[in-house]
């Protein structure tokens, strides 16, 4: 396996032929056996004087009790939050819990978990104007390097503005002890790029959209990481997890490059987010933000290859987005968001991602170019089956019905799921061609 050599990436400026310098705030990751040792050098390193670790009760049981102690043994001011939710989301609750019970002169915050824990420290860090570490708990999410925060806020998933951690610390001793849906959802996580990336690539050529070719790489490495390595995951192989770790940071520095997730979330994550969404309107459990996004990915590759057998009658998607009713979208909306449907009405109202001109417009490119569409198709996804036969190896859920995601819940989401992003990928060619599932 090649090594990534993560630290390649840190503390330097990349001029890149994309006319871009690509750069990461985020100065030092650890990745190893026995890693959570190296915390209080870290501390010691950049001068920290009062640490504030936040954990969830789950995550202060894996690591966030050790957090302390070792801090403690080496007479480091802290204090400790635990959010004891029992299925903690990153809200305006937990938000406000953590600002209520941290101390007025904490200069660090310590996130001790994986994707919740790190979307509430990364923003109120960010908000704070002080630095944060992530010790990482389990390899579940690609988020840890990124410099973005997904929250949800009056019930509507959103992405915000944050910043990257200063230390990513990851223990395997701990890691390769996280629940194994945490583990599979990791590689979920990472499999979604497959489709975010051809989404990327599309937008590019439809919409002149800013493309890197340098950041795409970067992505396909933590690819090839978890198409190596997947088989072994359910193993729990410490060299694996440690790969898997590796990819999902990897993967964070490319959004942190790019300045934004598009290089990592595309349609597969608007399924995801719909479900997510969907599972909090109706007071349903929720699952793990990786495991939905690789089954979204296996529903978006197969609405690709849908894409790439039926014939599409291009005057016949000029002549709907003509008929095109705002007043009659606005109804389904609020039938299908309806907590949220005005906030996503105003939202169309900005972006107007759905306005007839522009649609038209991108038809007719469709059109003219159909050919090379299906040729980049053919180039970036695997087969359906190829990808169902590698997540069942990790004993991993395939089908929307294995996580709860009714019928009904697919049609809309796959309908439906592009208006809570202004991102131009396949949900929108979709409804741009009205090609109808």
């Amino acid at each position: 396996m090649e090594e990534l050599s993560l630290h390649n990436y840190l503390n330097n400026e990349l001029k890149c032929s994309c006319d871009k310098i690509h750069s990461t705030n985020l100065k030092e990751i650890e990745i190893s056996e026995g890693a959570l040792e190296r915390l209080p050098e870290l501390i010691f390193k950049y001068n920290y004087k009062n640490v504030c670790v936040i954990s969830d009760k789950n995550t202060y049981k894996a690591a966030g009790k050790k957090v302390i102690s070792i801090l403690k043994t080496e007479h480091i001011e802290n204090c400790s939050i635990v959010l004891r939710q029992d299925d903690l989301v990153p809200d305006e609750t937990a938000l406000g819990n953590v600002i209520v019970g941290i101390e007025p002169d904490c200069d660090l915050i310590i996130a001790v978990g994986s994707g919740t824990i790190n979307d509430i420290c990364k923003y109120i860090s960010y908000k704070l104007q002080i630095e944060y570490f992530a010790v990482a708990t389990a390899p579940s999410m690609d988020g840890f390097a990124s410099n973005v925060s997904a929250l949800i806020i009056n019930q509507l998933k959103t992405t915000y503005e944050a910043h990257v951690p200063q230390a990513i610390i990851g223990d395997i001793n701990i890691l390769k002890d996280a629940p194994m849906d945490m583990i599979i959802a990791g590689a979920g996580d990472i499999l979604g790029k497959y489709v975010c990336l051809l989404d990327w690539k599309i937008a590019s050529m439809v919409e002149g959209e800013y493309h890197c070719s340098y950041i795409e790489e970067m992505i396909r490495k933590s690819l090839q990481i978890v198409v190596s390595n997947g088989k072994k995951i359910k193993d729990r192989d410490p060299e694996t997890i440690k790969y898997i770790m590796e990819g999902l940071v990897l993967s964070g520095i490319a959004m942190s490059y790019a300045g934004n997730s598009r290089p990592a979330s595309g349609s597969e994550h608007h399924l995801s987010h719909f479900w997510e969404m969907m599972f909090l309107f109706e007071g349903k459990k929720p699952v793990l933000h990786g495991i939905k996004v690789g089954v979204g990915t296996i529903v978006a590759i197969k609405l690709y290859e849908k894409l790439r057998t039926v014939a599409i009658d291009f005057n016949q998607a000029k002549d709907k987005i003509l008929q095109f009713n705002e007043e009659e979208w606005k109804k389904e909306i609020r039938s299908i968001y309806p907590v949220v449907s005005e906030d996503i009405i105003l939202f169309e109202e900005q972006v107007q991602k759905n306005k007839r001109e522009k649609v038209l417009k991108r038809i007719d490119f469709l059109e003219k170019n159909w050919e090379e569409i299906q040729r980049t198709i053919g180039r970036y996804l695997p087969s359906s089956k190829e990808l169902i036969d590698l997540m069942e190896s990790m004993n991993a859920p395939t089908k929307p019905e294995q996580i709860g995601i009714t019928t009904e819940m697919l049609a809309n989401s796959i309908q439906y799921g592009k208006e809570i992003r202004n991102r131009y990928g396949l949900l929108q060619i979709l409804f741009d061609l009205s090609v109808e599932e």
